[in-house]
C-alpha cells in the first residue's frame, strides 16, 4: 500500500468482528495504518444484529456498535458474495445464507445447490466479492469514512483448496486457474476485495487527517 497515515502516536482501534480469520486478514491488509488493532471480543462477545439492507448500512451499524462498546475508534467491514445467476444473492446474507448460525460448509453447499439448478452448460457463473470498510472516530461520528473494493470472478462446480474461509474454495478470480482457497493468504491479501477496500481506506483516512491540518 502507499500513502500511509502518520500520527504522533499509535492509536488503538477496534476491528468490529468476532471472526478471527477476518480479524487477521483486516489487520494484515490495514497494516499501513499506524493503529494498534484490537478485536471486539476484548470488550464484548455478542455481535450486533446486522439489520441493514446494504453492505454500507451493515458496516456502519457494526462500527458504531464496536466503538460504543470499546470506547475507541472502530473499523468495521461488511462483505459478501454477489452471484449474477442468483439475482445478487447471497449478498448481505452471505455469512448466514444457510441459516443464522450456518457453517462455511453449509453456506457453500446451499450456494452450489442453487447455482446447479440454474447453471448453463459451458457458461461461467459470474460472481464478485464486495467489501465495504467503515471507519468511525467515535460511536456518534456523523461523518463515517467509507471505502469499497470488489473482486471479479466465477463460481466453480465443487470446492477446491484448504486456505481461506467462507466461499473461498468456490470462487475462481478472473484470469486465475486457482480458487482463492488455493491461492493462499499472500495473494488474497494483495488482490482481494478487502485488500482493495483497505487501500482505499488508507488513502481516505490520509485525506481526512490532512483536512484538519
Amino acid at each position: 500500500m502507499s500513502n500511509p497515515v502518520h500520527t504522533d502516536e499509535q492509536a488503538k482501534v477496534v476491528i468490529a468482528t468476532h471472526n478471527q480469520h477476518k480479524f487477521e486478514e483486516l489487520k494484515s491488509t490495514l497494516s499501513d495504518l499506524p493503529f494498534e488493532f484490537l478485536p471486539l471480543t476484548n470488550w464484548w462477545q455478542k455481535p450486533v444484529s446486522e439489520t441493514g439492507k446494504t453492505f454500507v448500512e451493515n458496516a456502519v451499524i457494526k462500527a458504531r456498535y464496536a466503538s460504543q462498546r470499546a470506547g475507541i475508534p472502530a473499523i468495521a467491514d461488511d462483505s459478501g458474495l454477489i452471484v449474477d445467476l442468483l439475482n445478487g444473492k447471497p449478498g448481505v446474507h452471505s455469512s448466514r445464507f444457510a441459516g443464522e448460525h450456518a457453517t462455511d460448509e453449509e453456506n457453500n453447499n446451499l450456494l452450489l445447490e442453487r447455482v446447479k439448478a440454474k447453471r448453463k452448460v459451458n457458461e461461467p457463473v459470474k460472481a464478485r466479492f464486495v467489501a465495504i470498510l467503515v471507519y468511525l472516530e467515535h460511536a456518534d461520528d456523523a461523518r463515517p469514512t467509507i471505502a469499497e473494493g470488489s473482486w471479479q470472478g466465477s463460481i466453480i462446480e465443487s470446492p477446491r483448496g484448504d486456505s481461506g474461509f467462507g466461499y473461498d474454495p468456490l470462487f475462481l478470480p478472473l484470469d486465475s486457474d486457482l480458487t482463492v482457497a488455493e491461492l493462499g493468504p499472500s495473494v488474497k491479501n494483495r488482490d482481494s476485495h478487502r485488500a482493495k477496500a483497505a487501500r482505499n481506506l488508507v488513502q481516505l483516512l490520509s485525506d481526512r487527517l490532512k483536512d484538519r491540518s
